[in-house]
């Protein structure tokens, strides 16, 4: 059973396909309002009027990167608290430890498998939920 307050889903990937294909899946299959950019900067400005609940990021994307859009977005007082997962190529131990240290709930690797995406959402999402 997912968590019904997971509504909403800001989407930060640099790759038309993969973002294109990504936000087909979360709103036809997963059901979730998404708003999907293809920048750091275009999250920023979106972030603006929208309020999340959920962050998902690409780490690799020219100007702003994931990591620093994510910290960006966490300046802004109404998404400070906003769980954030990373969709990323780069996942080795390492790279885990660095998503999670910057305040990452998990990690989704890359190559994202259009059907399993919005099972692996809410996997994360309440795994979030669970007592340490």
């Amino acid at each position: 059973m997912s968590d019904p307050a997971l509504k909403s889903i800001l989407y930060v990937e640099d790759d038309l396909h993969v973002r294109t294909t990504a936000t087909l899946v979360l709103e036809v299959i997963g059901k979730f309002n998404v708003r999907a950019c293809g920048s750091g900067h275009e999250a920023l400005i979106a972030a603006e009027s929208f309020g999340p609940d959920l962050i998902l990021l690409d780490v690799m994307m020219p100007e702003l990167d994931g990591l620093e859009t994510l910290a960006l977005l966490r300046s802004l007082p109404h998404l400070a608290d906003t769980p954030a997962l990373f969709v990323t190529g780069l996942t080795t131990p390492d790279d885990i430890e660095r998503y999670m240290a910057a305040g990452a709930i998990g990690v989704i690797p890359k190559p994202l498998v259009p059907l399993r995406l919005t099972s692996q959402v809410h996997a994360l999402w309440e795994e979030r939920l669970q007592p340490a």
